[in-house]
């Protein structure tokens, strides 16, 4: 009986320690102009599709957009494969005020949670860096492929950062 009990033991444990938090932060795709809250230009949509495709396996249980519609424009096709209805933060507290609580969103969540982030160039580095991927580069304003993926496990981060869609039009 002690053997079971102890193989129990053993069992949740190394289950429990090998649960993570995935985490996917991206900019919003292209806009159609430089209105203040414009839609996605056709590349755009196409680069939101492309999302979709790159996390069709994924499963996230949630999706976290800002009040802004070009970032819910860039999440619709992933939440409508998926089933999820984006939650949008918004930016009562300015971009400072919104990134900390898009992260309180992310850490309240259990440890095996997979989440989508569409934020824009100056706030995805920040939730990224305020979830320890203290690596997290600034993003250009011509840059939209940069999909960075993070495995959260206790106090551990670790990182994988890929491009998604056609390459950016971005000078090298």
């Amino acid at each position: 009986m002690k053997r079971l009990l102890l193989a129990t033991a053993l069992t949740l444990l190394s289950a429990t320690s090998a649960m993570a938090q995935t985490v996917y932060i991206v900019r919003h795709a292209e806009k159609a102009d430089g209105g203040s809250d414009p839609v996605l230009s056709a590349a755009g949509l196409e680069r939101a599709d492309a999302l979709a495709r790159a996390l069709r396996e994924a499963h996230p249980d949630l999706i976290l957009v800002s009040p802004m519609q070009r970032t819910a424009l860039t999440a619709a096709p992933t939440a409508a494969h998926h089933g999820v209805t984006p939650i949008v933060v918004p930016f009562d507290d300015g971009v400072q005020g919104q990134v900390a609580a898009t992260v309180a969103r992310v850490r309240a969540l259990p440890p095996e949670a997979v989440v989508l982030i569409v934020g824009h160039s100056n706030t995805a580095p920040l939730i990224a860096r305020s979830l320890g991927y203290a690596e997290a580069a600034d993003m250009p304003d011509c840059e939209f492929s940069r999909l960075t993926r993070l495995t959260l496990r206790g106090g551990s981060v670790m990182a994988t950062v890929m491009p998604y869609g056609r390459r950016d039009d971005c000078p090298a």
